[in-house]
């Protein structure tokens, strides 16, 4: 209260005890209109002081209304009020202004932190003890279910003890669960950390995909073991190719009887010859850890698609092109796609010439939402063991009896570098889908 509302105040009070002692004398005295002016004068002031201070409880009321309910775009006006009336609005509508500017400020720092926390690629979620999902980020959206869940129960579907598990791990703990998302496998590896807010205890629940990592840390450790055996390999190949050589050579400069010469050269063209061949079969491995990085270009799908029709027209095998979206352009390593394209058409060619009716489906999709653009490859061969179907992209693994299992290796890789994904799924007796899934900027 400012000294002019205290004067005034005070004002007031004295001339309401003036109208009183004044009334209370003319009623001694019998002057009765004198009477009734000074009591129209003491109700003047009494309404005057009780509009006065409904006035203000009104004004307080409507800013302690807007704050309760954060609604501050409420102002009052300082024409036509008394001086003390626009003194308390200028104090209303500042307290008011700076409750909108702190509230601005709130918002704004919610929306970089959650912004913030969109663009980690670890999956966050925050849920109490009942196991109800209170937020989620967007990387936790696409890499479950797909859609905001408002439940743990509802990560089942991934993994029928995934719920419990996150329920009963400690602050402190990490465990790795295993998903599966259609046709894609996936390592999480999970913790928690507990907090209260507003008198709730709530966990806030971490789970990183350490798939990709641990496939990039085996193929290192794959490459590093296949450069020191090619290396060691090749170093004790070719001093066995150059000495078979030589004496065959001075064989045939010093002379020897024909019987011992026959069989001298006979001993050393095999030499010669499995040498060579050790030394193509190491070449060929050679190539898992010679992969370039690719150099990208803009390819459109439909010219790609085009090329392979040429490379595998549809004789013996029924080669059947499902296309949708066939004119999207994607940054590219060609002849590297292409490689994986050619390698997937002769497995899949291979895995169903002995059926009645061979047939090849490569088909393609573009999903808009999560910009991933497939390409599918689908045989109607005998399918591929369970047993198999996790190991058929490790190096040197193969089902064939003149395989050398690098093929689909370098599929993944080339795949890999390229941000993509490949993955399979099969069926006894139906058949085999080989998946490239690849991420449009």
């Amino acid at each position: 209260m400012n000294r002019f509302q205290t004067l005034r105040i005070v004002l007031l009070m004295l001339l309401l005890a003036a109208a009183s002692v004044a009334a209370y004398l003319f009623f001694r005295h019998e002057l009765y209109f004198c009477l009734l002016f000074s009591l129209l004068i003491v109700l003047g002031i009494i309404l005057y002081v009780c509009q006065w201070q409904q006035k203000t409880t009104l004004m307080v009321a409507r800013m302690i209304e807007g704050i309760r309910y954060s609604d501050f775009s409420l102002s009052f006006s300082v024409r036509h009020k008394s001086r003390s009336e626009q003194l308390l609005a200028e104090e209303i509508n500042k307290v008011v202004s700076e409750f909108r500017t702190k509230l601005s400020e709130k918002e704004e720092r919610y929306q970089y932190y959650e912004t913030l926390l969109d663009t980690v690629d670890s999956s966050l979620l925050v849920a109490d003890s009942s196991g109800m999902v209170h937020w989620m980020n967007c990387a936790a959206v696409h890499d479950l279910c797909g859609y905001p869940i408002h439940s743990l129960n509802e990560l089942s579907s991934l993994n029928s003890s995934f719920p419990v598990i996150i329920t009963s791990l400690q602050p402190g703990e990490v465990k790795a669960v295993r998903i599966c998302r259609g046709d894609v496998m996936q390592e999480l590896a999970v913790t928690v950390t507990e907090y209260s807010s507003q008198g709730v205890d709530l966990r806030l629940i971490n789970l990183k995909n350490i798939h990709s990592v641990l496939e990039e840390n085996e193929i290192e450790a794959w490459q590093k073991l296949i450069r020191v055996l090619t290396h060691e390999i090749m170093n004790s190949i070719a001093p066995i190719i150059s000495l078979s050589e030589t004496l065959s050579e001075r064989a045939v400069q010093n002379g020897m009887n024909e019987k011992d010469y026959g069989i001298m050269l006979q001993g050393m063209q095999t030499i010669y010859r499995r040498s060579k061949g050790l030394l193509g079969f190491v070449e060929n491995y050679r190539k898992l850890s010679r992969l370039s990085m690719p150099v990208l270009a803009p390819v459109r799908m439909e010219e790609l698609l085009d090329d392979l029709k040429k490379l595998f027209p549809s004789r013996d095998i029924h080669y059947i092109y499902r296309t949708e979206d066939a004119d999207k352009i994607l940054m590219l390593d060609r002849s590297q796609i292409e490689q994986v394209l050619i390698n997937l058409l002769k497995n899949a060619g291979e895995a169903c010439i002995e059926q009645e009716i061979p047939e090849v489906i490569i088909a393609t999709h573009y999903e808009m939402e999560k910009r991933i653009f497939m390409l599918t490859v689908t045989d109607n061969g005998s399918g591929i063991l369970p047993d198999v179907l996790d190991k058929i992209f490790v190096p040197f693994f193969t089902t064939k009896p003149t395989g050398s299992g690098i093929g689909l290796s370098l599929c993944k890789q080339i795949m890999n570098l390229h941000g993509g994904s490949i993955s399979v799924s099969s069926e006894i007796g139906k058949g085999s889908c080989f998946s490239l899934k690849f991420l449009c900027k």
